[in-house]
């Protein structure tokens, strides 16, 4: 009985002990209370809670802070973020006597909350999400987390600087979803010139705000909704804060590792976070993609141009479209006589004001005063909305566009003849373009089939002809017709050695133009599967498409029979040359994962842009590893827009006998039945997310099934043996969580109704977000098919490459 009453007391210790461990009912920290792994703080109210935690796909230990109440742990701090814990080591948090707050990795400091010396500490965690260190008789911190911001901006949490003490608050992304070390972006305050955010890739502008109005930042409308906004600019401190407190919002604002700042609104019906805000959308939101002197218009085409006096700095690089060396003026300014003038560009993206000029205290009129005064002004623009300060311009203009909202007002200074005449301005008519359809006959005797051979090509001349002219009309293309001759020279007249690649349309060439940009040279064959509408669709729809995932078409040329594409030079080519074995005997080249998800999320935004952001709707038809061109940063480029269509505003699927494409990528309604959407790109998409994890490409099966990669995929997936799908060339270590995600979206993609599949702006939070939850995929295209899965029964529709004969039906919504 002794012995009994004995083991029973032992397991009483033990079981006591394991629930100290496990649980501190307090928020409040104190010397010689220790926090072990597995334990956690909660704030008062239980908004918050601290402890330790393993991000998805890693087994290091971090201490951090998250929502406490919430289904989906959402980190918004991280203390040790650089210097993890391992998974076997010991961890513990622990405020000693002096009111340092340490954390230990068996009996090794590898984090440490430094401040002066206390007498009577505590640390505290707010229901603010603040972790404080403070006398314990005392409101004033000694220390804080705020201070100290990871990726997470919260409401309280200031963004910017403490003159006082240099103390720069600013959020740095973590370097993927499973590791929170400081990554390549940061998010703050630039307190030169007059004040602004920044969003940084190393030290590189990608975006900024815009200086603060007196309501707002001047290049950022506010989130409606979403609190009180604020920002302060004084002699000890330059900062941005938010404040929701008294509102039932839970919102964070969160750059991510791709380079996006996004806000986030907790959504309690469906529970789960909704971007709600995102920076940057357009390519006009990255800082200075116009030069200097240049105005940046997304919905323009081209989006770049000179302002109203101004010329290219380098006429020969804007015919290429290369825009970055800005524009020069065509008059010099006349400070000594002061017959200078102002030209009101509203609404206005304001020029960086990281060397502008502000004063505070006087009015519009003295503002533009002071301008004309100063030999060295450019423009100027109030400070305040109420038309009170000023912030004057005094080097060239960078980074000037036109609001899509209602924004401020921006004055450029110009000489008087170019406020009297000028430069001209292309109209926005919309030309519509002539082409001859193709129509070939059979024939049965030499004499017919010379005839039509004959007719066929003196047709093709004049659709050539119609469209050469359509080109020059269309007043929104801004796209030179090279000479034969300058392509033949750039070319070494098409030697056999600059060939990059060929195909069933022709060849493309490298080259180079006397000015030293180097080309890609498309020079469709005359008997080339890409007709006069692809060879249209090639000039006219890219022509008016600005997007960094998508390739740029520099120029065309047409020369008697001949068709050609001039495009900006891919150093790294084709997608497939690095994923397929497409070359005998050449070893591929190795891709880790961090490229691959690069090039999967840069390929993601491009194909939104074609479906929701670009002025056109297109659908691209023809979306494959081969049409991915790479350059030398491994940016992917969107190419090939021979088969794409643009959709009305309220045109949401279309039928055609004409199939084209290429099989493996088509969607199962468009390979079946011939009905395609946005929806037969997301297809598309899926597999390609597929093959650039797989390093497979997806073979049509009739008999041979464990071929097909999205049958195997499928497979994979129901087994729980996704990971088996990787390519063996990717290396350890990789993030789990992220493959497993970006499989899991590829197979959502690729289910075989096409209401299933989710849009592509889905598709890209998907991507960007660990935190969104995924839904479980339906079996992929065709093999629904087979397995009867995919409830409608398709018809028999004849499967092209390229037909002759096109019929079109359109179907309501």
């Amino acid at each position: 009985m002794a012995a009994m009453m004995q083991m029973q007391m032992l397991i009483l210790i033990s079981l006591s002990a394991l629930f100290g461990r496990l649980s501190i009912s307090t928020d409040t920290l104190s010397p010689g209370q220790p926090l072990h792994d597995g334990q956690t703080l909660v704030s008062a109210v239980g908004t918050f809670a601290l402890g330790f935690f393993s991000p998805t796909g890693s087994k290091n230990r971090y201490v951090g802070i998250w929502y406490n109440k919430l289904p989906v742990q959402t980190v918004v701090w991280v203390a040790n973020r650089g210097n993890p814990i391992a998974a076997d080591a010991n961890g513990t948090m622990e405020l000693n006597s002096n009111g340092a707050l340490i954390l230990n990795n068996s009996q090794t400091v590898v984090w440490v909350a430094s401040i002066a010396v206390l007498t009577n500490p505590v640390a505290q965690l707010l229901d603010n999400g603040n972790l404080v260190i403070r006398e314990a008789n005392s409101i004033e911190f000694a220390w804080q987390s705020f201070d100290y911001p990871t990726d997470t901006l919260l409401s309280g949490m200031k963004l910017g600087w403490d003159l006082r003490t240099g103390l720069n608050r600013n959020l740095t992304a973590w370097q993927n979803n499973d590791d929170p070390s400081p990554g390549r972006y940061t998010f703050s305050a630039d307190i030169n010139g007059s004040p602004q955010l920044t969003l940084l890739m190393d030290s590189a502008k990608i975006w900024r705000s815009g200086p603060w109005n007196g309501a707002q930042f001047s290049n950022t409308p506010q989130p409606s909704g979403l609190g009180l906004f604020s920002f302060a600019n004084t002699k000890d401190e330059v900062y941005f804060i938010y404040d929701t407190i008294g509102t039932d919002i839970v919102g964070r604002l969160t750059v991510n590792h791709t380079g996006i700042l996004q806000w986030f609104v907790w959504i309690k019906k469906a529970n789960e976070w909704s971007i709600t805000w995102y920076v940057p959308q357009t390519q006009c939101d990255s800082s200075f993609p116009c030069g200097p002197n240049a105005i940046c218009d997304i919905n323009s085409s081209p989006m770049c141009q000179c302002l109203q006096g101004f010329v290219p700095k380098s006429p020969a690089n804007w015919a290429l479209r290369n825009t970055t060396s800005g524009c020069v003026r065509r008059m010099a300014l006349d400070c000594k006589n002061k017959t200078d003038g102002f030209l009101t560009i509203t609404p206005a993206i304001l020029p960086d004001t990281s060397t502008a000029i502000v004063d505070k205290t006087i009015n519009f009129t003295q503002c533009k005063e002071k301008c004309l005064a100063n030999c060295s002004c450019t423009g100027f623009a109030s400070a305040d909305i109420r038309g009170t300060g000023c912030i004057m311009w005094m080097k060239d203009l960078v980074g000037l566009g036109t609001a899509s909202y209602e924004g401020g007002d921006f004055y450029v200074r110009l000489a008087a003849a170019d406020i009297a005449s000028p430069t001209p301005a292309k109209g926005l008519a919309k030309a519509k373009v002539t082409i001859i359809t193709v129509l070939s006959g059979a024939a049965l005797v030499i004499l017919l089939i010379s005839f039509f051979a004959w007719r066929k090509k003196k047709m093709n001349r004049r659709a050539l002809a119609a469209l050469e002219k359509g080109i020059k009309e269309d007043d929104e293309i801004e796209l030179p017709q090279l000479q034969w001759s300058t392509l033949m020279e750039a070319t070494d007249n098409f030697a056999e050695t600059n060939i990059l690649g060929k195909g069933g349309f022709g060849s493309v060439y490298k080259g180079k133009l006397a000015e030293g940009c180097e080309i890609a040279v498309k020079r469709l064959s005359k008997n080339s599967a890409q007709g006069i509408d692809e060879f249209k669709n090639e000039v006219i729809l890219i022509a008016k498409l600005q997007h960094r995932s998508l390739v740029r078409l520099l120029g065309y040329c047409i020369q008697g029979d001949e068709r050609i594409l001039v495009y900006e030079y891919m150093p790294n080519g084709s997608l497939d040359a690095f994923l397929f074995d497409i070359v005998p005997n050449r070893v591929r080249v190795h891709l880790d994962w961090p490229t691959r998800f690069h090039i999967i999320i840069g390929i993601a935004r491009g194909l939104l842009y074609l479906h929701q952001d670009s002025r056109l709707r297109i659908i691209h038809r023809d979306l494959k590893a081969s049409n991915i061109l790479l350059d030398s940063a491994m940016n992917p480029k969107i190419s090939d827009f021979g088969l794409a269509r643009i959709f009305g505003e309220n045109e949401t699927i279309t039928k055609t006998r004409k199939v084209v494409g290429t099989h493996g990528y088509m969607a199962p309604e468009y390979a079946l039945d011939g009905i395609f959407s946005v929806k037969s790109d997301v297809f598309s998409f899926g597999v390609l997310i597929l093959e650039i994890i797989s390093g497979q490409r997806n073979r049509v099966f009739i008999s041979t099934p464990h071929l097909y990669l999205l049958g195997n995929a499928w497979s994979l997936w129901n087994e729980g043996n996704a990971l088996d799908l990787m390519d063996p060339l990717i290396s350890d270590p990789f993030p789990v969580a992220q493959v497993m995600r970006c499989i899991n979206i590829g197979l959502l993609c690729v289910q075989g109704k096409p209401e299933d599949r989710p849009i592509m702006s889905s598709v890209v939070f998907m991507l960007g977000n660990d935190d969104a939850s995924l839904a479980k995929p339906k079996a992929p295209g065709f093999k629904a098919i087979l397995t009867g899965e995919l409830e409608s029964t398709p018809n028999h529709v004849e499967l092209h490459s390229f037909n002759n004969f096109t019929f079109t039906e359109q179907i309501g919504r």
